[in-house]
């Protein structure tokens, strides 16, 4: 049976490592170009709190930020060139980015403050991931593993995809995706190497089914930012507020938990049509 991953956000950011890794810093997607350092041909070394760690040579990240709906929005929206087509309503990481080794294996840490099983966790994320499966023919997302050690790899990957809970210090965050890759060069060898999904604690996480005004809806949430760790990003044109890749989330919302057509064509042209 296929499986899961998750996934919302408002910012978008691309952030190109060369010379001394630099830390995590959010770039509107109307200044990306400008702002989007060349990496080099040497292998750039990090130093985390788990030591030295290696990235290789035009490694790029890109940031999502999901808000809830009222809260900030990036200053490219009213840019008519970074909207999304009207009659398509989806939007690619870039042209050609995608996963080129299928399928896509990820790690849950279930840990959280909300009282929430592990199983009910592992339902959550796995229906996400689900949905994107059954809507293209690729066999997307293959195996999870279970880590309560995991960590939101914003600085420097470690080939792990990884969805967890913690704390995210701007007001107003839902969720936080980053995924990494190469996004840049010939588009042959653009692609897709790791993504890791944050859900923000300073909200109250569940079933939104059964608490509809008082809890933010993991599936929900999980599926958008799932459809980002797989290469499609925000959408923020009112026209396109069905879809489970529009950029808003609020209390109470399970809409994106069915993916809608504008999400359907965008997979199926980015893995294939059933």
């Amino acid at each position: 049976m296929k499986k899961i991953t998750i996934g919302i956000v408002i910012g978008i950011v691309i952030l190109g490592l060369s010379g001394i890794a630099t830390a995590g810093i959010l770039v509107p997607a109307s200044e990306k170009a400008q702002d989007k350092n060349k990496a080099d041909n040497s292998t750039i070394i990090t130093k985390t709190g788990d030591g030295l760690v290696l990235t290789p040579p035009g490694l790029e990240k890109i940031v999502f930020v999901h808000y809830k709906k009222g809260f900030a929005k990036p200053s490219w929206v009213n840019n008519p060139k970074d909207k999304a087509d009207k009659n398509e309503c989806y939007e690619f990481l870039g042209r050609e980015v995608s996963w080129k080794d299928l399928s896509v294996d990820y790690i849950i840490d279930p840990d959280n403050p909300d009282g929430l099983s592990e199983s009910f966790i592992i339902n959550a994320i796995g229906a996400g991931a689900e949905e994107w499966d059954i809507n293209t023919s690729a066999n997307l997302f293959g195996s999870y593993a279970i880590d309560y050690n995991s960590s939101w790899d914003n600085s420097a990957p470690d080939g792990r995809n990884e969805l967890l809970f913690g704390d995210y210090s701007k007001d107003g965050v839902i969720a936080v995706t980053v995924i990494w890759g190469y996004f840049s060069g010939p588009p042959k060898t653009r692609k897709i190497t790791e993504f890791d999904i944050l859900f923000d604690t300073d909200f109250t996480w569940g079933d939104a089914t059964l608490n509809p005004t008082t809890v933010m809806d993991l599936q929900n949430i999980a599926t958008h930012e799932l459809g980002h760790g797989v290469g499609l990003a925000d959408l923020y044109d009112t026209t396109c507020a069905e879809e489970t890749m529009y950029g808003y989330s609020n209390y109470g919302e399970t809409k994106k938990r069915d993916l809608n057509n504008g999400d359907i064509k965008g997979i199926q042209a980015l893995y294939g049509e059933l």
